[in-house]
């Protein structure tokens, strides 16, 4: 071939690629996640972009509380993404895309079927909507260095939030540290000790209810803990309305000794931690009525408003699989949602000694999660109840309000909130 051939030929196929380049479908995923998860999943969606040359992945990572806050209102407005994280599962169920008709269902049931259901609008709706990327559990990261610092034993597994309240403040005092302890500003983060402390959330017709005397009697205990120093109270008090508020910094930074926050904080610790001090997870705390943590996790789902609801559904589908699965499972230090994948032993390749036994501790603690804790994360406006419980606790919190009074609100805003979402 002569060179001016060559030359036509390449020119050619260059104008091919560029043609199927400009050709290529574009969809947008928005992605929230604690740690390293968005970065995963941007190297294994890469993977499926070399698959199918023809789409273009475009994602867009944003804070938590950006997801949370702003992708409702994107969505009300129709310019929301193609698909995303969510965490309120089944509250966002108007909007989402129903994968069944591309993808195998049987596959889908028999590794999701516990939690498919968390996604869908009621008993009555047999969807399928998002592939959930982990099982995460609530629960308690120590500082085990500031322990041994002090010369306090550790509590054992039937010790109650009582009991670790007492020596995370020995603790504190012991090694000078400024925050005995921190429970994230989240209604989901405080529901498991609630649970433990008898809250029941719904009455015996299954209608919920939030506030009984269970309930009550954790928040009193919880908002006198944040008057008296034992909890970090800017956690809570210095934020307003809804707004998330984790410990992780205060943790990573070594200066609390006890943080109830939950599994998805594993692999931050153990990059961001390092050796500075040593961590571990421990048992849920305990009340009179339970010791359970709450279920939960972020899920991927894709969107009606989709103009490639057959490629969002397909991009779903890949990161469904085994392999993949199973790839973001070891790599984020999470709990499997997926049964094939959590079936089999997982190695957590690379992971410090501290981590494979942090995820030991999680997985052990899955089977004492109360069946009100699964009924709550199931239910689909416990947003609703979430953002109630924060509000309202955080008006005892910082005085402008008695527990009596805001635990009347709570019964009130919760009746207002079922009427607007009928």
């Amino acid at each position: 071939m002569s060179r001016k051939y060559s030359l036509a030929f390449a020119l050619a196929l260059g104008t091919a690629s560029f043609a199927a380049a400009a050709q290529a479908q574009e969809v947008r995923f928005t992605c929230a996640y604690d740690g390293n998860g968005c970065e995963v999943l941007k190297d294994i969606l890469s993977r499926y972009e070399k698959q199918h040359p023809d789409v273009k992945i475009v994602t867009d990572v944003v804070p938590y509380k950006a997801l949370l806050e702003g992708l409702p209102v994107q969505l009300a407005g129709g310019s929301g993404p193609d698909f995303a994280t969510v965490t309120d599962l089944g509250g966002l169920n108007r909007y989402y895309l129903d994968l069944t008709p591309y993808v195998d269902a049987k596959y889908w049931q028999d590794n999701f079927g516990d939690v498919l259901k968390w996604y869908r609008s009621g008993p009555d709706d047999k969807g399928i909507y998002g592939m959930q990327t982990q099982l995460t559990i609530t629960g308690a990261f120590i500082n085990r260095t500031l322990f041994d610092q002090a010369k306090v034993a550790v509590p054992g597994k039937d010790a109650t939030l009582d009991d670790w309240a007492k020596v995370a403040n020995e603790v504190a005092k012991a090694t000078g540290s400024p925050y005995p302890m921190a429970i994230d500003r989240s209604g989901h983060r405080i529901a498991g000790p609630a649970i433990s402390y008898g809250a029941k959330l719904f009455d015996a017709d299954g209608k919920p209810i939030l506030v009984d005397e269970g309930f009550t009697t954790f928040v009193k205990k919880f908002v006198d803990w944040n008057k008296d120093g034992t909890m970090a109270r800017d956690v809570w008090a210095g934020q307003g309305g809804n707004t998330y508020r984790d410990a992780a910094q205060e943790f990573i930074n070594g200066q609390l000794v006890y943080y109830y926050s939950g599994s998805w904080q594993t692999a931050r610790f153990d990059s961001q931690v390092g050796d500075a001090f040593d961590w571990e997870v421990v048992s849920q705390p305990c009340g009179p009525a339970a010791c359970t943590g709450m279920p939960g996790g972020t899920g991927i789902v894709g969107f009606k408003q989709t103009k490639n609801p057959k490629i969002v559904a397909d991009i779903l589908n890949f990161l469904a699989q085994d392999e993949n699965y199973l790839d973001f499972t070891v790599r984020t230090r999470n709990v499997p949602a997926h049964k094939a994948v959590g079936a089999k032993p997982i190695d957590y390749t690379g992971a410090t000694p501290a981590t494979q036994k942090a995820m030991n501790a999680w997985l052990d603690q899955v089977p004492g999660i109360s069946p009100i804790a699964y009924a709550y994360q199931g239910y689909k406006n416990n947003r609703a109840m979430f953002n109630i419980s924060v509000q309202r606790v955080t008006q005892a919190i910082v005085g402008e309000s008695s527990v009596d009074d805001a635990m009347a609100r709570a019964k009130t805003d919760l009746e207002e909130a079922l009427k607007q979402a009928k």
